[in-house]
């Protein structure tokens, strides 16, 4: 078996709307039925017993390309990747099939194809394969690249509402919605917190004026430059202390309840390696996280240090490795818990308590592993959101604006959440940027709370979907007319216009990158500009095989034609109805409030009609068309041309515009700009322009150098008219001579057609 290519979709592609992995894969003679293969399918099994229910090949005739496809899924599912889909098809080529599996992630789906490929090998080549080394590398990887808990509620939340995202690093800088209307998050920071507000938060001493000053109870404390001064500190203000690093974050470098000079010995070289060492003093009671959004109080959790029980047999470094094992704890952030560290503070805690790693507690006894209880130092949750008094509620939500952040962990120590900060000594100890979400999300106890949606209601309002008008145009001919003057409609009516084409991106109306920037890369360069107001997107034929759509879908398509198709033979696609089912999946991504703009004259392109998930607005030279008949005898919307009137018509509705009145069609000589603008003039009325602003538009574009460059430029030289166009198949060549028979001819005159190849 050989993989001869291995690429990433990650848009909507023909074989499914989900991100996969496609891989062309080519099987020798004997790998082309797996039943030809003795004892192959029960040493598989023996191998991997995971991989359940082997898919079916044409015929019944399964090929080891199958099996692949099987195996590379089953991989990702054992390492935890939400994956369900996956196809096989073979090509027309004798032996060589396209082996698609989806990926949660682009790296995971590859390399699981690799690692499915090499355990095939070895199971025809009847070697052992260690499968679970395997899935364990492949989870790793996931928990390594995928969002965290934090990013990825946020995330699933704007998905649940219909808004687009886009990961831009490997990190958590992400963007939620499409150009002027987009917002960007880093975990759980959004956009339009200030730096001055996360620096401040940064310096829990000048955080603790600031809030003291606004009335919001906190514990005294101050500054240390040694280990002597902090000892001073802490004897000043009244054991026990705390001891952090003014800079620091998810508790590196804190230690609480600190009172022998020889804990503070620990704990301050420990807050020194981080920063400027702060003592404070230790509140009574427990650590508690309140997390607000804005203007309200959305979660809150009790977090406890991390602990063992001791069982009278294991010694304290097996009861915490006994307690990492449960798959709620990882490293980092990627899972609900943090596993336990036995590092210098723990050793610590323990020999406050007379124990070291390897002492054996009794059965029963609690043995802490440190003070702190951040999650991400081995602590757990328990979520009281439903406990908190109103008054600490208000309290945090001051402590967050006095700051001004817009999403806020503020920690509070207190006895009980249920009661006043001031009746029981408790105060604001920390309040921090980019708060982790995994406590509120997943508590170790109690119900975990939705502040993924909290989030996205800061960032988009109720209904907001954060979209721009998105139009996908694609055919064989006419696509880059087609394109320029649905921009051009978009322009009359006052937006900032992004569109893509054969010749580059332009937004506002500025060139902004030469060159064929028909694709999904260029379609998602338009999107993330913050001055779109619209889009409108060329896409062509080879971008949707390489990569897929570089959106996940669009208000309108619009498919110009077919014909006798065009680059047949690459990328083996060797039929019109292979092309039509790619040129199809800019259909499929309809909106279902949307609509697409289909050509009724070609057959293939009226057949798309099934796929649109939306309404369908149906084009062509003559209402008399049967599909036009059929289509406006159902109260549907069509375009069609009457009486020298390019006619939208809808039931008993009319709007007309005289071809006169539209000069790229020269009065309506041109049949191909006749289709053109009706399929532009389609797609403006699918996004719901005004008649007004429509007419407007198609009485103002012309099919000029400037416009529309190399795409039927009529233009005067020494007397002569002259016609300069662009075609690359045989369908453009006959509709260029045929245009030029159509243009009038003074006496004495001639035609002349001059094709350089």
């Amino acid at each position: 078996m050989d993989i001869q290519r291995i690429r990433a979709l990650r848009g909507p592609h023909r074989w499914s709307s989900r991100t996969a992995i496609e891989a062309l894969v080519h099987c020798t003679e004997a790998e082309r039925c797996v039943a030809d293969l003795p004892g192959f399918e029960s040493r598989l099994r023996d191998a991997f017993p995971e991989v359940g229910v082997l898919p079916s090949g044409r015929g019944g005739r399964l090929a080891v390309a199958h099996v692949l496809e099987a195996v590379a899924l089953a991989l990702q599912e054992e390492a935890g990747c939400a994956v369900t889909f996956s196809h096989t098809e073979a090509t027309a080529e004798e032996g060589t099939f396209f082996v698609v599996v989806e990926c949660s992630e682009e790296e995971v789906g590859r390399r699981a194809i690799e690692v499915a490929a090499t355990l095939i090998e070895a199971v025809l080549a009847g070697m052992p394969f260690e499968t679970g080394r395997a899935v364990a590398e492949l989870r790793e990887r996931d928990e390594d690249l995928r969002l965290g808990p934090s990013t990825g509620s946020i995330v699933s939340a704007a998905v649940a509402r219909g808004i687009p995202f886009r990961r831009l690093t490997e990190g958590s800088l992400v963007q939620l919605g499409w150009g002027c209307r987009s917002r960007r998050i880093q975990a759980a920071e959004i956009d339009g917190t200030s730096v001055v507000s996360e620096t401040i938060a940064q310096d829990k001493d000048l955080t603790k004026m600031l809030l003291e000053a606004g009335g919001v109870p906190v514990p005294k404390g101050r500054q240390v430059a040694s280990l002597d001064e902090a000892w001073a500190a802490a004897l000043e203000l009244g054991l026990p202390v705390v001891v952090k690093p003014v800079d620091g974050n998810q508790g590196k470098g804190v230690t609480v309840n600190i009172d022998r000079r020889e804990v503070m010995e620990v704990a301050f070289r420990a807050a020194a390696e981080i920063g400027t060492v702060l003592v404070e003093r230790c509140l009574p009671g427990n650590d508690h996280r309140m997390l607000v959004v804005g203007d309200r109080l959305i979660a809150a959790a009790r977090r406890d240090a991390p602990f063992v029980i001791g069982d009278g047999t294991l010694s304290v470094r097996d009861l915490v490795a006994k307690v990492n094992e449960d798959p709620r704890r990882g490293v980092g952030h990627a899972t609900s818990l943090t596993r336990i560290r036995l590092d210098e503070i723990a050793l610590a805690t323990l020999k406050l308590q007379d124990l070291a790693p390897e002492s054996v507690p009794e059965r029963g006894r609690r043995v802490v592993l440190r003070n702190n209880a951040n999650l991400s130092t081995g602590g757990t949750a328990t979520d009281v959101t439903d406990d908190v008094h109103p008054s600490v509620a208000a309290a945090a939500v001051a402590a967050a604006q006095i700051v001004g952040l817009h999403v806020c962990g503020v920690d509070v120590v207190c006895e009980s959440v249920m009661r006043p900060l001031e009746e029981q000594g408790g105060g604001v100890v920390e309040v921090n940027a980019a708060p982790g979400l995994r406590m509120h999300l997943a508590p170790s106890h109690g119900r975990g709370r939705n502040v993924g949606e909290a989030i996205m209601g800061l960032l988009f309002p109720a209904g907001d979907d954060g979209r721009i008008p998105v139009v996908a145009v694609t055919g064989t001919n006419g696509k880059t007319t087609t394109v320029r003057m649905i921009a051009h409609l978009f322009e009359r009516s006052g937006r900032c216009v992004g569109f893509t084409g054969t010749d580059g991106i332009h937004v506002g109306g500025r060139l902004i990158e030469q060159g064929d920037c028909s694709g999904p890369k260029s379609a998602r360069s338009v999107l993330m500009h913050p001055d779109v107001e619209a889009a409108v997107l060329e896409t062509a034929r080879g971008g949707i095989l390489r990569e897929g759509l570089g959106f996940d879908r669009c208000q309108v398509a619009v498919v110009t034609n077919l014909g006798e198709g065009d680059h047949l033979g690459i990328g083996h696609i060797h039929t019109i109805e292979q092309l039509a089912s790619v040129k199809g999946v800019i259909v499929q991504a309809v909106a279902p409030t949307g609509a697409a703009v289909l050509n009724a004259a070609d057959p293939h392109v009226a057949a798309m009609e099934r796929l649109c998930p939306g309404d369908v607005i149906f084009f062509a030279e003559s209402r008399t068309h049967p599909v036009i008949g059929r289509h406006l005898a159902r109260g549907k919307r069509c375009v069609f041309v009457e009486g020298g009137d390019l006619v939208a018509a809808q039931g008993t509705m009319q709007h007309r515009i005289s071809l006169q009145e539209v000069p790229v069609t020269q009065g309506g000589l041109i049949a191909f700009q006749v289709e053109n603008a009706m399929a532009a003039i389609a797609a403006a009325w699918a996004c719901g322009l005004d008649w007004d602003t429509i007419r407007a538009g198609a009485a103002s574009f012309r099919s000029d150098v400037a416009s529309v460059p190399g795409r039927f430029n009529v233009m005067g030289f020494r007397g002569a008219t002259v016609i300069v166009d662009y075609g690359h198949n045989p369908d453009a060549m006959r509709a260029l001579v045929r245009a030029v028979e159509a243009m009038p001819l003074s006496p004495g005159r001639r035609r002349s057609v001059v094709i350089r190849r």
